[in-house]
């Protein structure tokens, strides 16, 4: 069923924020049409056709606009659309948008150009399919205001159903359309959906005729749908000099087109008043019942104002004779004496307010709820009982402005938890409900929802639909019923009784298991005998009688497991006298007590309500108050401080009370400054806009008076005139929008203690001054607006300039006037001539100057005349802007002497200049060509130097590395499993020099131990996890890591839970791009598999990868110690990244220095060392490769570490020591030059000698500057600060160097490593014995299996599947971190250079071709001829696995229960199962219900339960 939308209004504005949390979509354009299906949400503009997820995300968008080919030719139309970009010359404007989902379509018609018709048939699920298209008339020619159309079955039989379009087509019989394209269509027709029915789709023949509905009179159409066979239509009709009466229209669909037209059937609708002249404004059926109920929205005034919701029962009257409706008729037969058609008067009047206009009901058991909405944009829910009796509305939604909403309102027909509200350029996805904000049951029931219910399981407020086991209690079935409601009543014998009934919706089981419990603060208040409670009902029989003041009672209520407390005040009931009156009568029912014969008595009617006090009178003798006025009466929905109420006899009065219609949540404030005829009180705040009755409170309760209040929307600011002010303020500022006559006050941001006054305003302006802006840092501020006691933001700023500034003026006289010219120096200001005040000084006198304006175009001139003057010697001039007063004084002579002076010497001055620039353009260029020269010879030795290296480098980097320093295997997983949790790692790995004990955990984790061994309940948990927003990519690495070290005992079980895992998350990524499967890291399962690679391959890596990777780390590391390395950035000459390349070096020479190492402490030394140096190196690199080259050259390292190592040079005889900085150290503008070996003057072949700290302290001991915090801060090596200063005294120091003249240097360091690297590749895809390991042969063949169940045949899945799987999941985590597989430490440099070789690796397994060209970068270059053979290898490598025999289950499980054997006892199980236990605790519900969801058996979840019961009493695992 869909309304046609179309009314547009001009005043609507745009939505604001709503009351309670929503979702929406802005438009392109105004709404015209809005559809919804079990698929997508569907929406037409102006220009374009959206597809929205039900959560209003775009899925597909269309565009309207086209090429309309053949214009002029009847029946040859051709549209067809084009790109958005594209020219056009047509819209095809839509008024019929029809989801037909039995047919998976979607119908969509209108016209296109001079109201020709139009139609389409989309894909229901993507609109950017066409299935169909035909130029024929459906629906109205124009706009689709007045037409309904929608989809009707028709039974042919008792098996055939036809579905056709009914088109309802408004008729105005004064305004005829006019068209050149031909149409058969009437006032209400049935067309064709199906190309196979008869006559084709879109059709509206049936058996040679075409069979419509007409009427003579005019009429709008506003609603229609089908219930069973029964077809309903309504309408505004405007017949003969009649006024406007609302009609119905029943058809009978069946047998046929004609035969359902023909059944037609008329009643008319009254309104409430019975008068004619109501209009229909919207409608909704209310599904479900015998009965067919249905609401509409009707206007008393026939406008918008007075409007009202009434219910009818619209069941088709059997007693009729078909097709004699007075108004409406079969084709041509139009009857000659017409019947008058059935009067159906409404069966309630739901609610009355001002300015509805669209409605949606939905049946909620006994209950009916309604969602309304209004002109005003609000979005209004009420709830009726079975009896017709509403709770209290409320706002579900409110706009800032007043933003209509159209006339239809949407439910979601998936989760019936949101409607869908259409305004004019914007729809919104308003919750119907808000159950979860309700705490506790009180609030709950108090709630008065029929949505939320209490769900026993949960023990939550929820929907009854997410009460999955059904059991559950809600509110009553009457409206304004109290929950828990109190009688108390006298036996004859005296005792008394307190009666406590509840009421509730309660399913029969629990009605059985009902118990009350009554008790003061300090004793139990009933006698032990008395009768049972059985619900609804509990009796309390009092021990003692009732205290004269009244007794608080706790009442506890159980129903099953739940528990519903309430306090009740319980008064003895004789003692409630005095005159009567209402307040008397109120507090007399609200004890539990009787009324009557005007007095309080014991209660004998258990139906008395407060409804009985009604028509009671005052029972003090005041003079009645009346209001005359209230001002202001119009207030935004803020409310309004200080109202003044005024009137008589308002002495007496204490309270004013605020309510609408209805007696819902009526607000009291108090009074202030009484004095008899006025009074002040506060306007209290409201969430709905309307009127609002007002009267006054008298001390006995009683409330007179019957004025009204307006609420109306929020003050809106949209613009600023003019945008800036002077910062001296008083600047007149000008806002513009709506609704500002309600603003009491302006501030801005800087001074929000400062209130504004305001200077005069209008609904749509308001003025006022700025203030003084004295903080310079400030150059804009925000201004807000004052409404109440809120601050709302103005979406501009007001930006502050200084001053303006007047520079002189010039008095001359002009006929009978004096003219002024004043200068004034440019600015952003935008000054008007009307706000400045100018006056002219003559002697004593002032004279008003009335103002003129020119502008001109570096400066601003004002222009003014003063008249009555008989000379222009005006001495000086006064200039008022804001409240600031300028004075300007008349130049002096001497002045514009000085000035004609300058304005001679300025040739002069050009001549001379000129002279000396072409002297020093000379100098320079002869400066310029020696310059370009040098640096031009700088460059050729450097291309020579960076030629011969390349020539001449070899691969002898390596003479002893040693023994290759392999970690152990639980070390080795550590750093795999938690890379950045060093916590984790102490928690769970048993650390070296342990004895390996096997671990008995205790109950707590051996019962988990055992869960987690179940695959559904493991399965469920990760899933039931990673489902959990606040679950991050963190945590599922965690947990991860966490499950391998847990379930390392038992490797084979793991891995079929990883294979369980890896289907599920290809089953996800099977209808998006298969490619990217397991290429990122994102859920457990990936991490998982990470680990378990690791694991499977960790004897590989040692025994065949191990030894390469550690010859490849220690080549690079020699290769960079070759050259310059900057010991503060750790950039160097030789390298392999660009990144960490050092071109900035100065020269440098190669040295050999003999190196004594100091035996004992009687001066004794050893044999002279042979050590390799630059003279670029620093004191700190001369000793690392000291201490290297001794490694090297014996095996083992040197005995004392670098730190505790100390050098002297050998000079004339004598040792004196080498420092990194010393008093002797370069300096260049805060920065400190370390030493090199150059600043000591060391030559070739020099004698260095090391001795040890400890056995011989220096005499001025230096820690190491290194260990300074601010080291890169302070000190610098080769490359230079950028000190301007320095460049003027040692230019050679910035001689220039070009980075690509050293990018030679990062192909040499190839050469030098490549052997390392090819050794490297090749022993990892090398085929040992010609066969893979068994993880890796194994894992691939489960790839190959999963990708023909999934019916992949691309054989570049497979392969980028593997490629995920192995060389990116494992191969790169090990070339990139060898500290994860040797005890060392990696360089940041080392770092750089291992990320150059994994890309060539990875580049290596890809299937693209890379086209490289000169702005490559050059990590892709280097290795760009490699790769190719690379390639070819690695496809070599894939196709020996597949291969390669299968490896059976036996076999593997045999391999991985000896890996688990192998390294029994290095893990701490017990301590993984307690960390795993903190996510099962911290997501308990979620994995309980996801277990509950996915079936499993009751085994399962009472062992989960039990188990969180062991850890809750042990609150850890323990070892026994």
């Amino acid at each position: 069923m869909i309304l046609l939308l179309g009314l547009l209004c001009s005043i609507w504005g745009e939505p604001a924020l709503g009351v309670e949390e929503d979702i929406g979509f802005r438009l392109e354009g105004d709404l015209h049409q809005l559809a919804v299906s079990n698929e997508s949400v569907y929406i037409s503009t102006q220009e374009k056709l959206y597809q929205l997820s039900h959560d209003l995300t775009l899925i597909n968008s269309l565009n309207l606009r086209g090429i309309l080919k053949n214009p002029s030719q009847q029946n040859k139309h051709e549209f067809h659309r084009v790109s958005i970009n594209a020219t056009w010359n047509v819209t095809f404007i839509v008024n019929v948008l029809l989801p037909f989902v039995n047919n998976d379509t979607i119908i969509i018609c209108g016209t296109t150009g001079k109201g020709c018709g139009y139609c389409e048939v989309l894909d229901l699920r993507n609109i950017s399919k066409l299935v169909y298209r035909e130029h024929i008339q459906m629906g109205p020619r124009r706009n689709s205001r007045g037409s309904v159309n929608f989809l009707v079955n028709v039974k042919k039989d008792s098996v055939q159903t036809e579905t056709y379009i009914l088109t309802a087509i408004q008729k105005d019989r004064e305004n005829q359309e006019e068209t050149k394209c031909r149409s058969d269509l009437e006032t209400i027709n049935l067309q064709n959906t199906d190309q196979k029915q008869s006559g084709g789709i879109f059709s509206a023949s049936d058996e040679g005729e075409t069979p419509s509905i007409k009427t003579e009179a005019g009429v709008d159409f506003v609603d229609g749908f089908q219930i069973n066979s029964t077809v309903y239509l309504f309408s505004n009709l405007a017949s003969g000099a009649k006024t406007n009466k609302v009609c119905l229209i029943w058809l009978q669909a069946e047998t046929s087109k004609a035969q359902t037209l023909k059944s037609l059937g008329g009643a008319t609708l009254s309104s409430s008043n019975g008068g004619e002249g109501s209009r229909l404004l919207a409608s909704s059926v209310i599904a479900g019942g015998e009965q067919v109920f249905w609401s509409g929205v009707f206007s008393l005034d026939g406008k918008e104002t007075n409007t009202e919701l009434l219910l009818f029962d619209i069941s088709p009257d059997q007693s009729t004779t078909t097709g004699t409706d007075p108004d409406f008729y079969y084709s041509s037969n139009k009857p000659n004496k017409p019947s008058e058609p059935v009067a159906l008067k409404p069966k309630a009047v739901l609610f009355k307010k001002n300015n509805m206009n669209s409605v949606l009901a939905v049946r909620l058991n006994s209950w009916m709820v309604f969602f309304i909405g209004t002109t005003d944009g609000q979005l209004i829910k009420l709830a009726v009982d079975k009896n017709y009796q509403s709770t209290c509305p409320k706002i579900l939604y409110r706009t800032s402005g007043d933003n209509r909403v159209f006339p239809k309102i949407h439910l979601d027909p998936v989760d019936k938890k949101h409607v869908y509200v259409p305004f004019k350029n914007q729809v919104k996805s308003v919750p119907v409900s808000n159950c979860s904000a309700h705490q506790n049951v009180k609030d709950c029931l108090s709630a008065q929802d029929p949505f939320c219910v209490w769900c026993f399981s949960k023990k939550r407020c929820t929907f009854e639909g997410d009460c999955k086991d059904g059991k559950w209690f809600s509110i009553p079935a009457e409206s304004k019923q109290k929950i828990v409601s109190q009688m108390v009543m006298q036996h004859s014998t005296g005792e008394i009784k307190l009666i406590i009934n509840t009421h509730l919706t309660v399913e029969q089981p629990f009605k059985s298991n009902f118990s009350c419990q009554f008790s003061t603060s300090s004793t139990q208040i009933c006698q032990e005998t008395g009768q049972q409670p059985q619900y609804q009902q509990c009796t309390c029989i009092l021990k003692n009688s009732l205290p004269t003041d009244d007794l608080d009672v706790n009442v506890k209520i159980t129903l099953g497991e739940t528990t519903l407390e309430d306090q009740i005040k319980v008064s003895n009931c004789s003692n409630i006298n005095g005159d009567a009156s209402l307040h008397l009568c109120q507090r007399c029912i609200r004890a539990g007590c009787g009324w009557e014969q005007n007095c309080c008595s014991w209660a004998t009617d258990p139906g008395q309500k407060e409804s009985t006090c009604e028509n009671m009178k005052s029972g003090i003798n005041f003079f009645k108050p009346e209001i005359s006025s209230i001002s202001p009466s119009v207030v935004s929905f803020y409310g309004r401080n200080n109202a003044v109420l005024s009137g008589h006899n308002l002495t007496h009065v204490t309270k004013v009370r605020i309510q609408e219609d209805m007696d819902c949540d009526p607000k009291e404030s108090p009074v202030r400054n009484n004095n008899g005829t006025s009074l002040t009180f506060h306007i209290p705040s409201t969430e709905t806009k309307g009127i609002v009755k007002v009267c006054v409170l008298l001390p006995d309760g009683s409330c007179h008076g019957n004025s009204e209040i307006r609420y109306q929307s929020s003050p809106i600011c949209t613009d600023v005139k003019p945008p800036s002010s002077w910062r001296s303020g008083k600047r007149k500022i000008t806002l513009f929008g709506t609704n500002l006559d309600l603003v009491e006050g302006i501030t801005h941001a800087d001074t929000k203690d400062e209130v504004i006054p305001l200077m005069n305003r209008s609904f749509q302006k308001l003025t006022y001054e700025t203030p003084e802006e004295t903080n310079p840092a400030v150059s804009s501020s925000t201004v807000f607006l004052i409404v109440a006691n809120k601050t709302l933001k103005c979406n501009k700023k007001i930006v502050y300039y200084p001053d303006p500034e007047f520079t002189s003026f010039t008095a001359f006289k002009e006929g009978e006037y004096i003219r002024i010219r004043i200068e004034k120096k440019a600015d952003k200001l935008e000054m008007k001539q009307e706000e400045l005040e100018i006056w002219g000084i003559q002697g004593e006198n002032k004279y008003p100057c009335i103002k003129k304006k020119q502008r001109e175009n570096k400066t601003e001139a004002f222009t003014c005349e003063i008249e009555g003057l008989q000379n222009s010697d005006i001495e000086q001039i006064e200039i008022k802007y804001g409240e600031k007063l300028v004075t300007l004084n008349k130049p002096s002579q001497v002045l514009l002497l000085l000035t004609c002076l300058m304005i001679l010497l300025i040739p002069i001055v050009i001549v001379v200049a000129f002279v000396i620039y072409k002297r020093q353009q000379k100098q320079l260029t002869v400066k310029m060509n020696r310059f370009m020269e040098d640096l031009e010879l700088d460059i050729r030795n450097d291309i020579r130097q960076g030629f011969i290296d390349l020539q001449t480098e070899k691969a002898d980097l390596m003479e002893n590395v040693g023994t290759i320093p392999f970690l152990d295997y639980k070390h080795f997983a550590s750093r795999i499993l938690f890379p950045e949790n060093d916590t984790l790692i102490t928690m769970c790995i048993t650390d070296i020099g342990q004895d390996v004990v096997k671990v008995e955990l205790d109950e707590g984790c051996q019962t988990f131990s055992k869960l987690i061994q179940d695959q559904l309940f493991l399965t469920t948990m990760v899933h039931a996890l990673e489902e959990q927003k606040s679950f991050t990519i963190k945590d599922k690495c965690t947990l991860a890591s966490l499950l391998n070290v847990a379930l390392h005992s038992n490797l084979s079980y793991l891995t079929e839970v990883m294979e369980v895992l890896l289907r599920d998350l290809m089953q996800q990524n099977s209808n998006a791009q298969p490619k990217l499967l397991l290429r990122r890291t994102e859920s457990t399962v990936e991490k998982l598999l990470t680990n378990w690679v690791s694991v499977c391959l960790y004897g590989f890596l040692r025994e065949s990868v191990g030894q390469h990777l550690f010859l490849l780390v220690s080549a690079l590391t020699q290769q960079i110690s070759k050259g310059p390395v900057d010991c503060v950035t750790g950039k160097a000459l030789y390298t392999l990244s660009e990144d960490w390349l050092l071109w900035q070096a100065q020269d440098f020479t190669p040295l050999k220095l003999k190196v004594l190492f100091a035996v004992g402490s009687d001066g004794e030394v050893s044999e002279p060392l042979e050590v390799d140096a630059l003279s670029c190196d620093t004191v700190e690199q001369l000793k690392e490769k000291i201490l290297n080259t001794f490694k090297s050259k014996f095996g083992f390292p040197y005995n004392t570490p670098v730190r505790d190592v100390c050098i002297e040079l050998e000079k004339d005889g004598s040792f004196f020591p080498l420092q990194e900085v010393d008093a002797g150290s370069e300096v260049i503008g805060e920065l400190t030059k370390l030493n090199t070996l150059r600043h000591y003057k060391i030559d070739d072949g020099a004698t260095i000698k090391v001795l040890s700290t400890k056995t011989h302290p220096p005499l001025s001991p230096q820690g190491s500057v290194q260990d300074d915090e601010n080291f890169c801060g302070k000190y610098f090596h080769l490359i230079d600060p950028d000190v301007v200063e320095e460049q003027g005294r040692n230019p050679e120091r910035k001689k220039l160097k070009l980075k690509e003249v050293y990018l030679t240097k990062l192909l040499s360091t190839k050469v030098a490593v490549h052997s390392y690297v090819e050794n490297l590749f090749r022993s990892i895809w090398g085929m040992s014995q010609s066969r893979a390991p068994l993880a890796i042969k194994y894992f691939f063949d489960f790839l190959d299996a999963q990708a023909e169940n999934m019916k992949i045949t691309d054989p570049d899945v497979r392969h980028i599947w593997k490629t995920n799987s192995l060389p990116l999941r494992f191969w790169i985590n090990i070339l990139k971190n060898p500290q994860f597989v040797f005890d060392m430490e990696k360089t940041p440099h080392v770092d750089g250079c291992l990320s150059v070789i994994a890309q060539a690796f990875m580049d290596s397994f890809s299937l693209s071709e890379t086209q490289l060209g000169k702005h490559a970068p050059t990590n892709k270059l280097l290795y760009a001829k490699d790769i190719p053979k690379f390639k070819q290898e690695v496809k070599v490598y894939y196709k020996q696995i597949r291969e390669q025999p299968e490896v059976s289950n036996a076999e593997f499980r045999d391999f991985l229960q000896g890996e688990s054997k192998k390294h029994e006892g290095e893990f701490n199980e017990a301590a993984a199962l307690k960390k795993l236990y903190e996510f099962v605790q911290r997501y308990f519900e979620q994995i309980n219900e996801k277990l509950l969801s996915n079936g499993a058996p009751t085994e399962l979840l009472e062992q989960l339960q039990h188990v969180k019961d062991l850890f809750d009493g042990l609150k850890s695992c323990s070892w026994n």
